[in-house]
């Protein structure tokens, strides 16, 4: 990796992690992270949960593993061509989703609401339990012992949660911050009405490019719509236009993957020369200027981000709210209301977790609830009900 800029995060300079460690001779601070994911349970569990599509509907469609390397590449390009720590968005890229529920975010509707007498759900603020808590391989500790750097990336990639002023920030302001952010151990304070570094910001904004791009792919794969359907859409249409024209003989897979990756190329081009400037323009000299700046960095143009909002608007309306994805939607949020309602009245969980919930009430056996769920595979949330209420949604 080349030397990275001033404003870069250095892993040198970290606020360490929770509990000490000996120094590593070959891997950097930010480096020992990334592995730890890499290696935890919950980033395996991945591969078994809902992206778009649902599991059981195709091997070809993208499951939060394949969506999670995918904005990790997207994310270390980004961040190698403003000289920042590869590494550091390397490991929140690949942690921004561990909190994710089964049944992509349809189940993380219905936990939501199934949770909001005690606190709600987050996945943002799962994901930061499940490095700080959930996992439990280490013989020393809960959780993976991640640096504070990568737990403020996790919990602030797309933006603080408190305005300077201590109100709660953007999507926040309606129902209060995420519970139990209280009995997360850290550390050092998160330092919630700040900016995450440079780094965090990369990660977020690879998340959308993967989104866009990928979302288009899998629709068109699942034949949801064509390629025609996206020539009057901002962002993709000049793109779909281009490649019809001058690949007008080839197979529609082969159109497709072209306008996918030109829409990745140039998305991360405008990111890289609109964030340089930003950065450039801010006068920013170190981590703690970012953070302190009030305002994102890592940012498309006005043009791309008005185009790439209007492609979002596109995508819900005809993709996301299409009956082939709805029913399965609707049908996997009643499954995970009546696990959380039946787990909360009289079932028992598996494993530790039956020991825990038996332990506690109220809140507490909530959160616990919702821990178990949130960790569940798809196929797993279906044995589940299945074992409770002697039946199997077919999602069809």
């Amino acid at each position: 990796m080349s030397e990275t800029a001033p404003y870069a995060s250095k892993p040198s300079q970290s606020l360490g992690r929770l509990y000490g460690t000996g120094p590593s001779p070959t891997r950097s601070e930010f480096q020992r992270d990334r592995d730890r994911i890499i290696h935890s349970t919950a980033f395996r569990r991945l591969q078994h949960k809902t992206q778009v599509f649902l599991h059981h509907e195709g091997r070809h469609f993208r499951n939060r593993l394949t969506h999670t390397l995918e904005v990790s590449q997207i994310a270390r390009s980004i961040a190698r061509a403003l000289h920042l720590n590869e590494d550091l968005a390397e490991a929140v890229a690949l942690s921004h989703d561990l909190g994710h529920t089964p049944f992509g975010h349809a189940g993380e509707r219905a936990l939501h609401r199934a949770m909001l007498p005690f606190g709600g759900f987050d996945h943002n603020m799962q994901a930061l339990r499940v490095v700080t808590l959930l996992e439990n391989r280490y013989a020393e500790h809960d959780g993976l012992n991640l640096t504070w750097e990568t737990l403020e990336g996790i919990l602030k990639h797309n933006g603080p949660l408190l305005h300077p002023d201590g109100s709660p920030y953007g999507r926040f302001a309606d129902e209060g911050l995420p519970g139990g952010l209280d009995a997360i151990p850290v550390p050092a304070d998160l330092r919630l009405a700040t900016h995450a570094s440079l780094e965090a910001q990369v990660a977020a904004i690879a998340d959308d490019i993967a989104y866009n791009a990928h979302d288009i792919d899998d629709a068109l794969r699942a034949r949801l719509i064509g390629l025609e359907d996206f020539l009057d859409v901002p962002m993709a249409g000049p793109i779909v236009s281009e490649v019809l024209h001058r690949y007008p003989g080839i197979p529609v897979k082969r159109q497709t993957h072209e306008v996918q990756r030109r829409m990745i190329t140039r998305a991360v081009e405008d990111v890289i020369a609109t964030s340089a400037g930003n950065i450039a323009a801010s006068g920013v000299a170190s981590a703690e200027d970012v953070r302190l700046s009030g305002k994102a960095l890592v940012t498309f143009s006005p043009a791309n981000a008005a185009a790439e909002t209007a492609l979002k608007h596109f995508l819900f309306a005809r993709v996301y709210r299409h009956d082939a994805v709805m029913v399965p939607v609707l049908e996997s949020e009643a499954l995970v209301e009546r696990l959380f309602a039946r787990y909360m009245a009289d079932a028992d969980m598996p494993g530790r977790w039956g020991e825990a919930g038996r332990a506690a009430g109220g809140h507490d056996r909530a959160r616990i609830v919702a821990d178990f769920i949130a960790g569940m595979t798809d196929p797993y949330a279906l044995d589940e009900y299945q074992r409770l209420f002697d039946a199997r949604p077919e999602f069809r």
